[in-house]
């Protein structure tokens, strides 16, 4: 389909016929509103013709996105096993920080109740073969407000003489749980 555009220069008489030709060897001049072009010259016809189609919509060769959103079964796995492998990494480290920690709790502890039977010794002016009852050393009274457990099985601590060290009540289980 061929459309006509006007155009209000001047078009030097006896050069060319009123309808320019598309096809001519002219400068690329912008129709309006459409994205083809057209050729021209430096002076326009009143009336040219340009082999343009008519405005449409331009369909093109799409392929169907079917993915909109999300992720697919690749990556998925891909993040699973990135985060398995800084499980298989950090999980044995916690385990060893924890198991320190309960050993260095449990020594404070064992420390802490030595200085309760060595202070309960003195301030009641018995000798280092006495053992303390618990209700001597814990109560909101007393040296320790509450009778400290081993963090490994929460159990609380057998009281000993005060001349002998503290030993934790899981040292059947736990064998590194010793005071210096």
């Amino acid at each position: 389909m061929f459309r006509v555009f006007r155009d209000f220069r001047p078009w030097p008489a006896g050069r060319h016929s009123l309808l320019a030709h598309p096809l001519l060897n002219l400068r690329l001049r912008s129709v309006e509103g459409n994205s083809w072009t057209k050729r021209s010259t430096h002076n326009k016809p009143a009336a040219y013709l340009s082999a343009t189609p008519p405005e449409r919509k331009v369909r093109r060769l799409k392929l169907k996105h079917t993915r909109l959103a999300g992720f697919t079964l690749v990556e998925i796995m891909i993040v699973v096993a990135i985060i398995g492998l800084l499980a298989a990494i950090a999980i044995p480290n916690f385990v060893k920080a924890r198991a320190a920690s309960q050993k260095n709790a449990c020594i404070a502890n064992m420390k802490q109740v030595d200085g309760a039977k060595a202070t309960w010794a003195l301030e009641m002016k018995k000798n280092n073969a006495d053992t303390p009852v618990a209700a001597d050393l814990f109560g909101n009274t007393q040296y320790i407000r509450k009778a400290p457990q081993c963090p490994s099985g929460n159990i609380d601590y057998v009281l000993q003489p005060v001349d002998t060290q503290q030993v934790c009540p899981n040292v059947a289980t736990v064998t590194d749980h010793l005071l210096p």
